[in-house]
């Protein structure tokens, strides 16, 4: 897909984006002070294995109908794949098309609603969900008044940014960002809270190009 496609798909999402609650996109959710369980975002995350759940809570598929992979963001393929993201573009604050990165003002933590699911296609087209993530981007983290990154079970969330001295995007075209993987719903032997995963698979993805090299 031609980065202004993408463009124009993301402009569209973020017309959905701005009629919800700002307040909303900025939140950063605690459970009665303190973070939730893994058994308690499992249980509130559930209903999402149905991935016509998601869609009818707002959640979208990625526009560029990417199976992420490890190998496509400079990494070892023995790592593993991410695969296919469904968002909330009012949890991320995406601020509009990508210019020229995918860029957001929330600060949403909360994984008892994660602002990103993450499915695994299947041979005969259906969709798993494997695991959920939360993502704030940098800029708005720090304008937020956080020094550090947030943390989740007492591990602090890994750092994605493009390196400009490479062909590769190593961000797939987001902003330099903080993100977290919970794989809640894949056993992943990288760790429960892995970016990649090699028991998951893109094998059976249909459609949706590479992102390797930098749109221009």
């Amino acid at each position: 897909m031609q980065a202004h496609a993408l463009r124009a798909i993301v402009a569209a999402l973020t017309l959905t984006a701005t009629s919800l609650s700002a307040q909303t996109a900025r939140t950063v959710a605690n459970v009665n002070g303190g973070e939730p369980s893994l058994a308690q975002v499992r249980a509130a995350t559930e209903r999402f294995r149905d991935v016509k759940v998601a869609l009818a809570e707002g959640y979208v598929r990625d526009p560029m109908n990417l199976c992420d992979a490890a190998e496509m963001m400079g990494k070892p393929a023995s790592l593993g794949v991410m695969g296919i993201h469904f968002f909330r573009p009012d949890l991320l604050g995406i601020t509009g098309p990508p210019n020229p990165r995918v860029s957001g003002t929330g600060t949403h933590t909360d994984f008892l609603r994660p602002a990103i699911l993450i499915y695994e296609p299947q041979r005969d087209g259906s969709l798993d969900l494997v695991a959920v993530e939360n993502l704030v981007f940098i800029k708005a983290w720090e304008a937020a008044g956080n020094s550090a990154p947030p943390s989740f079970q007492g591990v602090r969330w890994d750092r994605m940014a493009d390196d400009p001295s490479t062909t590769i995007d190593e961000a797939h075209m987001f902003e330099p960002h903080y993100d977290r993987h919970v794989w809640l719903y894949r056993e992943n032997p990288n760790g429960i809270f892995a970016q990649f995963n090699p028991k998951a698979t893109c094998a059976y993805h249909k459609g949706g190009a590479a992102h390797a090299h930098k749109a221009q």
